[in-house]
């Protein structure tokens, strides 16, 4: 027995299942949600230190090593830090809204329902009405990255994809539709809406859910817009605030205009009827289009008329 005693006394020291290097408390302390914890949760001392940053820096680049890229996501993230820098007062927001996420479509289902609920229709049930038309639809995540692109190349008083991401409601605005246009193809016509009808509250923007957007659109500014419901908008448009795309009021069924690839409607256009926009024609601010615009051409007026350069007079 006192053999026995000893020979356990020699040993090492058997490791507590509280202490911290049992197995379980070793995961626990590895797994990224606890990590996360701690961080989006500052204390005033973490508000104006730089160590949180740099722990979702390291995080960010296991993820990279862990999964395929998607560079705009990780472009995304890696904004976010720079912001949180920047203004350490905004790391639980920065955190909520981007960090916490292991996808573009994760935080843009997170940032819509945040936006689009109110008391009675909870961010929750917002947040998966998005996330499952997201997750299932590969159309729809591409053109989000497209219409990304496009507000930082082409409207220039975007400084950042997070920028656009998080402020521009334009940007929030088409995706909300991306999505009830899903919803109104499946049937759900209900569902898709309401959505119209909310984005139309917060954002003052106001696109049927049976209007066909392309990619890589912009809505700079986007305040007024109003958009048909048999409306198509091809790749690459760019529409100015309170445009309307909208019918005559004279026929039914296929009403509304059909805007080619690549055309820019300045701000006030009402165009008005099924008539082509062809691409890349530019119509100028506050006009009438109740005719067709060939494409590559200029039109502006009320009624509108097309612009002949000098060099063809």
């Amino acid at each position: 027995m006192a053999a026995c005693i000893h020979s356990l006394a020699g040993n090492e020291t058997v490791a507590s299942p509280f202490s911290l290097e049992s197995a379980d408390n070793q995961s626990k302390i590895r797994n990224s949600q606890c990590r996360f914890a701690k961080i989006c949760k500052p204390s005033f001392q973490n508000l104006v230190s730089n160590n949180p940053i740099k722990r979702f820096r390291r995080q960010a680049e296991e993820e990279v090593e862990e999964k395929e890229e998607d560079v705009l996501w990780v472009k995304i993230r890696e904004e976010a830090l720079h912001d949180m820098e920047k203004e350490p007062i905004l790391s639980k927001y920065y955190c909520s809204s981007i960090l916490l996420h292991d996808s573009l479509e994760s935080a843009l289902s997170n940032q819509l329902a945040a936006k689009l609920s109110n008391a009675d229709l909870p961010s929750s049930t917002m947040k998966d009405v998005f996330g499952g038309v997201l997750a299932e639809d590969e159309e729809i995540r591409k053109a989000i990255r497209a219409d990304l692109k496009a507000v930082k190349e082409r409207d220039p008083a975007c400084i950042s994809y997070t920028h656009c991401f998080l402020n521009f409601k334009g940007f929030l605005a088409c995706q909300a539709q991306r999505v009830a246009h899903k919803l109104w193809s499946q049937g759900r016509t209900v569902m898709a809406l309401l959505i119209q009808s909310r984005v139309s509250e917060v954002f003052a923007v106001d696109i049927h859910p049976g209007a066909k957007l392309g990619n890589g659109v912009v809505l700079d500014h986007a305040t007024g817009i109003v958009v048909g419901e048999t409306t198509v908008i091809g790749d690459n448009v760019t529409i100015l605030h309170n445009v309307t795309l909208g019918g005559t009021g004279k026929v039914n069924g296929d009403r509304h205009p059909k805007v080619g690839d690549g055309v820019l409607i300045g701000a006030g256009t009402k165009v008005l009827g099924s008539i082509r926009v062809g691409d890349k024609a530019k119509i100028g601010a506050g006009s009438v289009v109740l005719k067709a615009v060939p494409p590559g051409s200029t039109s502006v007026g009320n009624p509108a008329r097309l612009v002949v350069p000098k060099s063809y007079c």
